[in-house]
């Protein structure tokens, strides 16, 4: 596999947790390089559900070294508990898991800053979940954050977080929001600090060394390219790069070292919170629901469903410079008769193939589609390409070639077995 790039190509949740799962299997390093304790990423191993948020999915393998790389912003509390519960269950973190010195950390008042400016923003909120990201990675871009080597620097870091608190709650009073308590907050991360520093490291050195040994590096994106805070349907997106490049940047590995990108996507579309949608549809949100499905692993909150747009997938793909794709929950359209993909948008009498960056423009656009047959058949037992139902195939080569792209693993449900390579 070499180095690998794994990245949603929707609006996130499309499933990539099970697709980093089974690349893992032939990756010495698994990485993360953006985002927060935002994401979710949902393995099962066995009859175990495992649902991840900072730490790499790669750790439910043996002989995997993970890392959180300084791209991401790190929630030490919320870290130390799936550290906790992951070695609960026996997962041996100790000399495979590392975070990078320089991720920035997010502290209490980033939550309540996300909170009262979600809350400001009344029917033009964003669906943020709340847990500080946004405004950690505000204090990243102004070079006021504090970075986990400060978090484990016990002679410095209670001078530099009394400032920071102090100035933050000038603004969290001035919204209204309750005032951070200094001695409290201190407390609880330097008790975090003393769990957390053994596994601080350079992170971009170790990169470094692992690409020149020959090492199979696997990294992996969180949410999804049109959450990407610069290609995304802005402003409702999250605060990083969730593009391939984002792994450049939030690793340190230079873009001519990259080999692969993996792109992963639903059979159909979704995604959580507010924004556009222009393929959303009612009758498919409330089947997938009935099913139990498409539930947020973070928030819980449900997910706005759609047919597959090809539009957006398609732009995503270039943008990303995609490989080859990974498909999952082709078993989520196992019991309709018809099937639709969103092929253009439509606005009066202009037709867009590309997806309009004017946030206004795309709100207005009206779907085009084009109709396939369903296969009113389980897809969940097959294994190989051709245990595949015609019309599931005939679905699938067509939505290949509408994005452009080449599809090499098809997922039938959330266990490794389920899962069909090509």
């Amino acid at each position: 596999m070499a180095i690998t790039v794994l990245v949603g190509i929707q609006w996130g949740d499309e499933g990539k947790g099970k697709v980093i799962d089974v690349l893992t299997e032939r990756s010495d390093y698994v990485v993360r390089y953006q985002g927060g304790n935002n994401a979710g990423h949902t393995v099962y191993v066995g009859e175990q559900k495992h649902v991840l948020h900072l730490v790499p999915s790669g750790i439910l393998h043996k002989g995997k070294k993970c890392i959180i790389a300084n791209g991401v912003v790190v929630d030490p509390i919320g870290l130390v508990k799936e550290i906790d519960g992951l070695e609960k269950l026996g997962f041996r973190l100790k000399g495979s898991f590392f975070i990078g010195e320089t991720a920035h950390v997010v502290l209490p008042y980033h939550r309540e800053l996300d909170a009262q400016r979600e809350s400001a923003n009344g029917k033009s909120k964003i669906g943020t979940t709340k847990r500080g990201i946004g405004p950690a990675y505000c204090d990243k871009y102004s070079r006021t954050g504090l970075r986990m080597l400060d978090l484990v620097n016990a002679r410095s870091f209670p001078q530099k977080l009394q400032a920071r608190i102090n100035e933050n709650n000038r603004v969290i009073r001035s919204m209204g929001g309750k005032a951070i308590s200094y001695k409290a907050v201190l407390v609880e991360y330097q008790k975090a600090a003393r769990r957390l520093r053994p596994f601080i490291a350079n992170s971009s050195q170790m990169l470094h060394a692992a690409a020149a040994s020959g090492a199979s590096i696997l990294f992996e994106g969180a949410q999804g390219t049109y959450l990407d805070i610069d290609h995304g349907t802005y402003p409702y997106v999250t605060s990083s790069n969730t593009t391939s490049g984002g792994a450049c940047t939030g690793s340190g590995i230079p873009p001519n070292r990259i080999d692969r990108v993996v792109g992963v996507m639903k059979a159909y579309t979704t995604r959580v919170g507010e924004g556009p949608l222009p393929s959303e549809n009612a009758e498919i949100s409330d089947m997938l629901h009935g099913m139990g499905r498409e539930f947020g692993a973070t928030t819980g909150r449900a997910r706005r469903c759609g047919w597959f747009d090809a539009v957006a997938a398609r732009q995503a793909v270039m943008i990303n410079g995609v490989d080859d794709l990974a498909v999952t929950n082709l078993d989520g359209l196992d019991t309709l008769s018809e099937i639709k993909v969103c092929v253009g948008y439509k606005v009066g009498k202009r037709f867009f193939d590309h997806v309009p960056n004017d946030i206004d423009v795309l709100a207005s656009c009206k779907p085009v589609y084009r109709t396939f047959r369903g296969w009113n058949t389980p897809t969940t037992e097959a294994r190989k390409w051709n245990d595949l139902p015609r019309n599931a195939k005939v679905y699938l080569k067509a939505v290949a070639e509408l994005i452009g792209g080449k599809i090499s693993l098809v997922s039938v449900g959330p266990a490794r077995h389920q899962t069909i390579p090509i």
